[in-house]
């Protein structure tokens, strides 16, 4: 599943979660057969949860609570049962990390059209020169505008962006190699390399078992 507001864009994957903020504006795009639950909590219920979107890794308790609250009516009794499953998913919520899947968007308009022209199609092999060059700009003046921008470096932005892409196809069923080689890694295996560090594992075993995503979010 993935996630975009006018700040970024994020990927969900199998049996993980995605933190949306209350009146945050957003749409979501569903990538093959995808079954979501949704929790929908009032901002004075979780003040001190993250005000922009996280992508969530889901503890076991957690997805079983989220299996018992999706069951509960609407306006389920505070004391009692119910209310110690909702308690306690709150509590859970709070221990949950993030995982290194958002892809923050520049707000400068030039900028901007440069990287969504890269999200259609990413490539590996882009450099920092051919992009300073588009913009007109020096090597080092480039450099510290998009770190400004994005709060990435270039490297570590164009990197995120293809791993983004890279889940995407890889959830579609597309084989590793056709989508390494199109993402411009020079192998299979250098693509895996990018891929466990970001992920702490390869992309056989991230698809191993497919799951449903889990969504968690403000309800206001």
């Amino acid at each position: 599943m993935t996630v975009r507001t006018e700040h970024g864009a994020w990927v969900v994957p199998p049996q993980e979660a995605m933190w949306i903020p209350a009146g945050t504006i957003h749409s979501v795009r569903m990538i093959g057969r995808v079954t979501t639950r949704s929790l929908y909590i009032l901002p004075a219920a979780a003040p001190d949860m993250p005000e922009t979107c996280q992508v969530l890794s889901i503890s076991g308790l957690m997805r079983e609570l989220l299996l018992a609250a999706v069951e509960l009516p609407a306006d389920y009794q505070e004391e009692g049962r119910d209310g110690l499953i909702m308690a306690l998913a709150l509590a859970e919520l709070r221990q949950l990390h993030s995982l290194p899947l958002s892809l923050p968007l520049p707000t400068d308009a030039k900028l901007a059209r440069r990287c969504q022209k890269f999200l259609r199609r990413p490539g590996a092999g882009e450099s920092i020169d051919d992009w300073a060059e588009t913009l007109a700009m020096s090597r080092r003046s480039f450099t510290r505008f998009f770190k400004r921008e994005t709060g990435m470096t270039f490297a570590h932005w164009a990197r995120q962006a293809c791993l983004l892409t890279a889940l995407r196809r890889l959830a579609l069923g597309e084989a590793v190699t056709t989508v390494a080689l199109d993402l411009g890694y020079e192998s299979p295996a250098a693509f895996t390399t990018m891929f466990k560090k970001s992920l702490g594992m390869p992309p056989s075993r991230y698809f191993s078992t497919a799951g449903s995503r889990t969504f968690a979010g403000d309800g206001a």
